[in-house]
């Protein structure tokens, strides 16, 4: 698109609220872009953008998967655009590129790392072509604003150029079928100890083959619907990867299985579920052009975001925050089930606030999709349930076979440590949403003061 006397006028004023924001010392991350997409609603169209664009959308990891390629990228020495300070929608990206234009609407940067929001999708891509385009995974999320993973994926499937290389994931039977003709690129994990014959959580949203409607069969099931999975009536099944990771939770590393030989590299956690964040960038970069070294050498000094996964210690008991994202059931169970299976004796703080654009949901059927059962276990000794959903969670986990003598309910997140047993605990767990970083903050220092509190007195 050519750009036009809207497009500047646009282009201008919406720099100009930008440059007001920064003196202001607020946030210039969404406001200037939506200001430019109002003036001028194909503004996405008529900026230049970068030579090589990579996306990153999906259910979940997205923003863990984005945070890790840019860092890897700037290690690198590229000089990589991105929103990571903004929002993941049109006006966001929208910010991103007035930040690096010019009066002429020309942008200096020559690669780009852009976080998509799924239901986005058709207003972004519309304007912004990637030339690789990862999805995660698809899961059910947000239900009132997504409905279902399948109306999702029709949506990033409409949306996406046929000229894209997309990076898959080959266990995910959702996200692995989008963009069929499009040059692909599957990630993988191998089969795990842990993977089961059976799905045990409460939801799967591939029970039936999308092609004929008949049932699927699983080799093995890791979580929902993600494994290998094949349907016996008209062949449809899991497509071959292109980089397999095996994780050896021991020794702290994954061997990838890659079309140039295995290659390996540091784990940055011990979670499947990061161990599919990170398989995800080595298909991206290997795919991309960055060799074996300059990537695992990146994964050597990285660790999650802070904002996502802490651990502390004090007095011998970790205290771990991670975030738990509500109205995402399959997030939720996730980590619920991670609890279980680490070792020692637990206990679980239960802050999620359930929140969206400030107001909180009415629509609590997430609650009931997400497996609370798995924090109905012997190694979990307490649960306190708090913030804003405070009685739903507490109906739920009555209703997971939790015994009430185990529970605990507080209103204000705050009160929270208080109501710790710390009795031969090991772990404790803060569970908490992404927009409560400063309560989060301050809960982990309660349980902290708490704990040396209760030494204190012994």
């Amino acid at each position: 698109m050519k750009k036009n006397f809207r497009f500047y006028i646009a282009l201008w004023i919406s720099k100009a609220a930008m440059l007001l924001q920064k003196l202001l010392g607020m946030n210039a991350s969404y406001f200037p872009g939506k200001i430019a997409i109002k003036l001028c609603p194909d503004f996405l169209g008529r900026i230049d953008k970068p030579k090589t664009i990579i996306t990153v959308t999906g259910t979940n990891g997205k923003t863990t998967c984005c945070n890790m390629i840019l860092d890897v990228l700037t290690e690198n020495g590229y000089d990589v655009l991105n929103n990571k300070a903004g929002s993941n929608i049109d006006a966001g990206i929208a910010s991103s590129l007035l930040g690096d234009a010019n009066l002429l609407g020309h942008v200096k940067k020559q690669l780009a790392v852009f976080e998509v929001d799924e239901r986005s999708s058709l207003k972004i891509y519309a304007y912004v072509h990637p030339d690789y385009a990862v999805c995660t995974n698809l899961f059910r999320d947000s239900i009132g604003r997504n409905a279902h993973a399948e109306f999702i994926s029709s949506i990033i499937e409409r949306a996406l150029p046929d000229d894209t290389h997309m990076i898959l994931n080959a266990d995910d039977p959702i996200s692995s079928q989008l963009k069929p003709g499009n040059k692909r690129t599957y990630f993988s994990i191998s089969r795990l100890d842990t993977d089961r014959a059976e799905c045990v959580n409460i939801i799967n949203d591939m029970r039936s083959c999308p092609k004929c409607g008949g049932k699927v069969e699983y080799e093995y099931v890791r979580y929902h619907h993600i494994g290998k999975f094949r349907c016996p009536n008209c062949g449809f099944a899991s497509p071959e990867a292109d980089y397999t990771a095996s994780p050896d939770w021991a020794a702290g590393t994954f061997t990838v299985a890659a079309p140039d030989g295995e290659e390996t590299y540091p784990l940055m956690s011990d979670s499947v579920f990061n161990t599919y964040n990170q398989v995800t960038v080595v298909a991206l970069l290997r795919t991309f052009g960055l060799s074996t070294e300059a990537i695992a050498a990146s994964f050597k000094h990285m660790s999650i975001v802070k904002s996502r996964y802490t651990k502390r210690e004090k007095n011998g008991v970790e205290v771990v925050t991670n975030m738990t994202k509500g109205q995402n059931p399959v997030a939720c169970s996730i980590v619920f089930d991670y609890i279980r299976s680490e070792s020692g004796q637990k206990e679980v703080i239960v802050m999620l606030d359930d929140k969206t654009y400030k107001k909180t949901t009415e629509i609590v059927t997430w609650v009931y999709d997400a497996d609370f059962e798995f924090l109905n276990d012997e190694s979990i000794s307490r649960v306190i349930a708090c913030g804003v959903r405070l009685h739903d969670y507490h109906l739920r986990l009555l209703l997971a076979g939790i015994p009430e003598e185990k529970i605990r309910c507080v209103e204000n997140e705050l009160d929270a440590p208080s109501q710790l047993l710390l009795d031969g605990t090991d772990k404790v767990f803060i569970l908490h949403d992404l927009t409560t970083p400063e309560t989060t903050r301050l809960v982990c220092d309660g349980v902290l003061a708490e704990i040396e509190k209760r030494e204190a007195t012994k």
